[in-house]
């Protein structure tokens, strides 16, 4: 079951890098999409304009896959607010005879496709209008390598923290998603995706690396944490280095997995430490989320830790005959809160990317929001699994 929306506009257009593109959505304000057509790489300054003359509204926008920039934003009727931020757009063309290898769950993808795409969604959504225009180049890029855990997850009830932290930045960050599900570290340079963050990265971007999830199931010579593993994430942190960028490295979050007695239980094996040893190493900044998501779901308890994955009741959705129950994926929920997690390791780890967050003081993951609390408005739902388990 994908996602179904009326379109509230679909602008083709074909567009050159210097030129600036506004869109008066005032007559057609509610739910909907928004395509810009031909577009090239590189990151794209959005300036919002929410609100209506005559009603309040709840407005949320979403760009490409899912990615969150404007949260529940409530205006009264005749107020508007303007909202900026930067949307990182992509293809998978490195260069004309080079491309990445894309799988075949990945061809439709909003993501690499040659349009910006937008969504609006919310209890009431009201957009007045749209400005795209490219943006600066003080802007910095922070590139995401990981698995199903960071992924732009492509419909509710899945998600991931790297569709949720680009909430949390000002517009001077735009946040390159490249993690894809059922990657590990290897798998994920075989299919040229780091080789595609390389031809693009600049001096001052950054380089987020989490893998571990589907490194732990290889069974070949020479596999293992402190094989094949610790080869492949210093990699990372190479190219990182010649390209002049801040490499930063994360655990893999934690499954939820309880012992008889209520305590979480490492399904990591030596995973979590050996990228821990790795970046201690090699003085690398890390940033732990297997001990912080472990940290979460032990505050929750073994029932209500449920509240942060995919855990659904047969029939909770539409055509879902089946029960959802996975100890690995997170809902937008599970998400927000791990985001948060990272935000926090930014911030322990003082890297001057901390100066551009905003709407954040700080998290502590032993005790996380109330899950009651989050709102959320699924705008469509599949119930298929992400690759990787």
């Amino acid at each position: 079951m994908k996602r179904l929306l009326f379109f509230l506009a679909v602008i083709v257009t074909s567009c050159a890098q210097n030129e600036e593109y506004y869109y008066d959505l005032s007559t057609r304000p509610g739910a909907g999409t928004l395509v810009i057509e031909d577009i090239p790489d590189g990151n794209w300054k959005v300036t919002a304009v929410i609100g209506s003359p005559t009603e309040p509204g709840v407005t949320t926008i979403l760009a490409e896959t899912r990615r969150l920039f404007v949260e529940n934003l409530e205006t009264k009727p005749g107020e508007f607010v303007t909202c900026t931020f930067v949307v990182n757009k992509r293809d998978s063309v490195i260069s004309p005879d080079n491309i990445v290898r894309l799988s075949d769950r990945e061809r439709d993808k909003l993501d690499w496709d040659s349009n910006l795409s937008f969504e609006f969604t919310g209890a009431q959504p009201r957009i007045k209008s749209i400005k795209v225009e490219p943006a600066g180049k003080d802007v910095i890029t922070l590139y995401l390598c990981g698995d199903s855990t960071t992924v732009d997850q492509d419909d509710d009830p899945w998600a991931s923290w790297g569709q949720m932290i680009t909430r949390f930045f000002d517009d001077k960050v735009a946040v390159a998603n490249y993690a894809e599900s059922g990657r590990s570290s290897n798998t994920f340079i075989f299919e040229k995706r780091l080789e595609k963050i390389m031809s693009l990265a600049r001096k001052g971007d950054y380089i987020f690396s989490g893998f571990g999830h589907n490194d732990e199931k290889q069974r070949d010579p020479g596999s293992g944490a402190y094989g094949h593993f610790t080869k492949y994430m210093q990699m990372y942190v190479d190219s990182a280095a010649k390209a002049g960028c801040t490499a930063v490295l994360l655990t893999p979050t934690a499954r939820r997995s309880f012992d008889i007695d209520g305590r979480s239980v490492n399904t990591h094996g030596d995973f979590p430490q050996a990228t821990r040893d790795l970046a201690a190493k090699g003085g690398v900044a890390m940033i732990d989320l297997t001990e912080m998501v472990t940290a979460m779901y032990e505050a929750l308890g073994v029932e209500n830790s449920k509240k942060l994955l995919v855990h659904y009741p047969a029939n909770s959705f539409i055509g879902q005959d089946a029960e959802l129950a996975d100890n690995t994926h997170f809902n937008p929920f599970g998400a927000y809160e791990v985001a948060k997690c990272v935000l926090q390791g930014i911030k322990a780890n003082r890297l001057p990317l901390a100066e551009h967050i905003k709407d954040f003081d700080s998290f502590d993951p032993a005790r996380p929001d109330n899950p009651e609390d989050f709102v959320w408005t699924f705008s469509g739902i599949d119930t298929l699994k992400p690759e990787g388990n």
